[in-house]
């Protein structure tokens, strides 16, 4: 007996680990299960960074605010040091 397929329909979700659907990303405000600005697809060569402070960003949003000489080095949501 043969089977044939006409349609399929493929349907996923996924989150981040350790954040909540709801959380933005406080750099470019674009949900942090969503992509950075500078990325095309969620997940793309831009995971989620956390602080020592807790605070989680896009890799690509806390970099390029790291790399601001304004920033010193602090979280843009707490001013804490952001690294070790």
């Amino acid at each position: 007996m043969r089977v044939t397929i006409n349609q399929w329909r493929a349907f996923s979700h996924w989150k981040w680990n350790g954040c909540d659907t709801d959380d933005l990303c406080g750099i470019c405000q674009n949900y942090l299960d969503n992509s950075c600005p500078n990325c095309s697809l969620p997940g793309d060569d831009c995971p989620l960074i956390w602080g020592k402070c807790n605070h989680s960003f896009h890799m690509h949003c806390i970099l390029k605010w790291l790399s601001l000489e304004s920033s010193k080095g602090q979280c843009p949501m707490d001013r804490q040091q952001w690294g070790k």
